[in-house]
């Protein structure tokens, strides 16, 4: 799953990079087809970095069954199937050919899909990267807020299959595990609302309330001090300065499955609460998802949109997916470009664990890449091997 660039421009001799830099582009990924979709729930509901469920192998194939005739439907109203393999395609192929020109010195670049529920799984890009000969690798999370459920489920996974695949020592490692204000991010954010916005009559437009909605979180998780909910409220913010705080703006969560707890204020609450209060304009804004999906095609632009309508609100909006905007492939491209450039291993955060974390595969980095601070490379960053076998 990858697009080498055949046009980039030359280095000088004594200048060429060892190889192709391969980046993984990790998400959870979406059921392409109906069939697809019993699989794909199975493998989420068995996942207790994501879900955590008392009885977790019977409970989660259970909830599983149970939800896929019901989701096989809601895929059904929205083509057949996700477009998130798709989009993640057509982004990695033009994020690659902007890298190539931002960072030379690296090139060529080639993307390789890492789902973790969906095909391609984890093992397929890791696989394909050896039969490319690829030596040094970049962990591309693309959700840009951390959790340990989404990018610490997606890297553990990672760490978990290149030593099931005996690929422990086959490329070296750095991570970009998020990215949730990067101003070219946070660009691309503001101008899908200014284009949302245009929606409206014009003399509505100075009346339309903002809701940013994220997918939500278990409780349990969110009790283990993960970082999820700071990081997206200081998205939220950043977008807001960005457009001068120009209107008024609320942040929800959507997607919560029941009877469990999850992380509040739903979105669905949120909507009830506006019609209550007579609000007429809403522009909903998705801003933990980077690409257009169920969560977007389905949950906002059917059910939620049927709601407000029900409720009176009139004008219910959402702003457009980032998809392929030329403006966010330049967002993606520049995160790749400065993380290569300033030779990071990862974020600060990275190797802080939750307070309450009992995970001894989280934080881990496997055959880290050399780096200009360290200047040492290999091994298995911060857990020994025996450590990394165990938690397996």
């Amino acid at each position: 799953m990858y697009a080498p660039n055949p046009t980039a421009a030359p280095l000088p001799n004594g200048c060429q990079h060892a190889g192709p830099t391969a980046i993984v582009m990790l998400n959870l990924g979406g059921p392409q087809t109906i069939d697809d979709v019993g699989p794909y729930l199975e493998r989420m509901f068995l996942d207790r970095e994501l879900i955590p469920l008392p009885f977790q192998e019977q409970l989660g194939r259970f909830i599983a069954r149970r939800r896929t005739p019901k989701i096989q439907r809601k895929y059904a109203q929205i083509g057949g199937g996700s477009p998130i393999y798709q989009w993640t395609q057509r982004q990695g192929q033009a994020m690659v050919k902007l890298l190539d020109q931002l960072s030379p010195e690296t090139a060529p670049h080639r993307f390789y899909i890492a789902f973790r529920y969906a095909n391609p799984l984890t093992a397929d890009a890791l696989q394909q990267m050896q039969a490319d000969g690829i030596q040094r690798a970049v962990a591309f999370t693309q959700y840009p807020q951390w959790s340990c459920s989404t990018t610490g489920a997606s890297l553990n996974e990672l760490w978990r299959e290149l030593l099931r695949l005996g690929l422990r020592d086959a490329f070296t490692w750095s991570v970009i595990d998020r990215w949730p204000t990067h101003p070219a991010f946070i660009e691309a954010v503001a101008n899908k609302i200014c284009e949302g916005l245009t929606y409206f009559p014009p003399a509505e437009r100075g009346n339309v309330l903002l809701l940013f909605s994220a997918h939500s979180l278990p409780l349990s998780v969110i009790e283990r001090g993960d970082a999820y909910p700071q990081e997206v409220a200081a998205t939220v913010q950043a977008v807001m300065e960005r457009l001068g705080f120009s209107h008024e703006f609320l942040l929800a969560y959507q997607s919560d499955i029941k009877p469990f707890k999850w992380l509040r204020p739903s979105t669905e609450q949120v909507i009830r609460a506006l019609g209550a209060q007579r609000r007429r304009n809403v522009l909903i804004v998705p801003i933990a998802f980077t690409s257009d999906h169920i969560e977007t095609l389905h949950e906002i632009d059917i059910e939620f949109a049927e709601l407000a309508h029900e409720l009176g609100i009139t004008n219910f909006k959402r702003a457009p997916a980032l998809n392929d905007d030329p403006c966010f492939i330049r967002a993606l491209a520049l995160i790749a470009a400065e993380h290569l450039r300033a030779e990071q291993l990862h974020s600060s955060q990275y190797k802080l664990r939750c307070p309450s974390c009992e995970n001894a595969m989280c934080r881990t980095l496997i055959n880290p890449a050399k780096s200009a601070s360290s200047g040492r490379a290999g091994g298995a960053l911060g857990w020994s091997e025996t450590a990394l076998s165990r938690a397996m």
